[in-house]
């Protein structure tokens, strides 16, 4: 009892004197001390510059670096900058095409596909932390792939929170991370990873990873994961391919507790993502307010229309689509159940999306990484093309349009001056060619350079 009492003194000496929630007035704590340049100048001399994608690019620029921020874009080769505090550092970016950092808004840097046997043993034998270690690796391998900023819709536990929290410290590399934690689902739905586990093996769970039936209970799923720190909540409003059920891929959650989840998340300063493939699952979704579907496989004419009506954006992740086609034709890879989902939902996803596009639904970028192999994700960019989006709409779509969704675009984006200095460099114009994204020789976030081959 004396040992409940003081651990109590001392968390109400931690926040006293704190106004508002921890989360929201938590500091940042400075990079580590190898990533440090304290108030230092760069200069990014850039031979081409999209500094805001939907807009044509431009020749011989320079980007002005101070710290983590852009203070100035300019044209020509700059060297000499007015009020600079120490020694400018030059970077040569005159061979490279340049653009912001990129954006992926559907991630699970905490995991990785592997084949049913391996997915049962893990899920007997180890523990989250396994998990953690695992995203660390992942997230330095998404960063280098020139993705600055994700959502990481799902992990376990608190791993993609305590991931999040050591990239922004500086401790690891990373992209900025923004995180869901547990996917708010149904009992026995898509996201409850108990299916199909022994009822005598079966763990007792607390609120922030219940799952949730009724409108109560998900209104407490979404408070308590609130109360963990989450920065959007996600929900699995329609069945889904890689779960161990064979229970479809349409609507899982009833009207009234998709209603009551957006409620609650809103009444909390959350937005809601919600995986969604059956078309049903889909429009029940976007009435209750969700700020995105993720996937959308068998979205129809009345979903485009209501996502123009709500101004909800679509995240399409061709990239999980193609990888579980793939996987499904390899004996063994996955159980009946989910092999027959993965060979009927894959081959929709792509023509999916050209639907939406034409409809004019606005698209953010995603890929479902953790499905298909982390460090990949700009072949996303080269599935959407095939669906008939422009090289120039794929770039919006994760940059202006990602920021946008993800409720930072005063911050990340675009390469304007008062903005944070994620920016990335490429050997050719990826509006030209869009393969060009697969391979990202310079990679900066937040003013430190993380990668740097030219």
């Amino acid at each position: 009892m004396f040992e409940s009492i003081a651990a109590c003194a001392l968390v109400a000496a931690l926040f006293s004197g704190s106004s508002g929630s921890w989360l929201e007035t938590r500091p940042i704590a400075p990079p580590a001390a190898s990533q440090v340049e304290t108030a230092s100048t760069k200069v990014l001399h850039c031979g081409g510059l999209l500094a805001v994608p939907g807009q044509e690019p431009l020749r011989r620029m320079t980007v002005v670096v101070r710290g983590d921020r852009i203070v100035d874009v300019r044209e020509g080769y700059v060297t000499e900058i007015d009020g600079a505090a120490t020694p400018v550092d030059v970077i040569d970016l005159r061979d490279a095409f340049v653009l912001p950092g990129l954006i992926d808004c559907h991630t699970h840097l905490t995991g990785q596909s592997v084949p049913v046997q391996e997915r049962i043993r893990r899920t007997l034998q180890e523990t989250e932390a396994h998990a953690a270690i695992d995203g660390v690796v992942y997230a330095e391998r998404t960063l280098m792939a020139g993705f600055t900023t994700v959502r990481n819709v799902g992990s376990q536990g608190s791993t993609g929170l305590a991931l999040r929290d050591r990239i922004a410290s500086g401790m690891i590399p990373g992209p900025r991370m923004l995180v869901s934690g547990p996917s708010v689902t149904v009992t026995g739905g898509h996201g409850d990873w108990t299916n199909s586990i022994s009822p005598v093996l079966r763990p007792e769970r607390g609120p922030e990873t219940m799952t949730a039936d009724g409108p109560d209970e998900v209104r407490k799923a979404v408070r308590a994961r609130v109360r963990e720190g989450v920065d959007l909540i996600k929900i699995t409003a329609t069945g889904g391919v890689l779960s161990m059920t064979a229970a479809g891929v349409d609507q899982q959650f009833f009207q009234d507790e998709l209603d009551a989840i957006v409620e609650a998340a809103n009444r909390m300063g959350r937005k809601v993502a919600a995986h969604a493939h059956g078309a049903d699952g889909i429009k029940s979704a976007l009435r209750a307010g969700v700020s995105s579907i993720e996937h959308g496989t068998y979205l129809d004419d009345e979903a485009i229309a209501l996502f123009v009506e709500t101004g909800a954006y679509l995240v399409p992740t061709i990239h999980a689509g193609k990888y579980v086609v793939e996987k499904a034709q390899v004996d063994g890879y996955y159980p009946p159940e989910i092999r027959s989902k993965a060979a009927a939902v894959g081959p929709l996803m792509q023509a999916a999306l050209g639907r939406a596009y034409r409809g004019g639904v606005k698209l953010a970028f995603g890929t479902d990484v953790g499905v298909g192999a982390h460090g990949t994700n700009a072949l996303e960019f080269v599935y959407m093309h095939e669906a008939g989006v422009t090289p120039a709409d794929c770039l919006v779509s994760a940059t202006v349009n990602a920021a946008d969704l993800c409720g930072i675009g005063d911050q990340v984006g675009t390469l304007e001056p008062g903005k944070l200095a994620d920016i990335i460099a490429v050997r050719a114009n990826p509006l030209q060619d869009l393969t060009a994204l697969q391979d990202v020789p310079f990679v900066m976030k937040a003013g430190t350079v993380y990668k740097g081959e030219f």
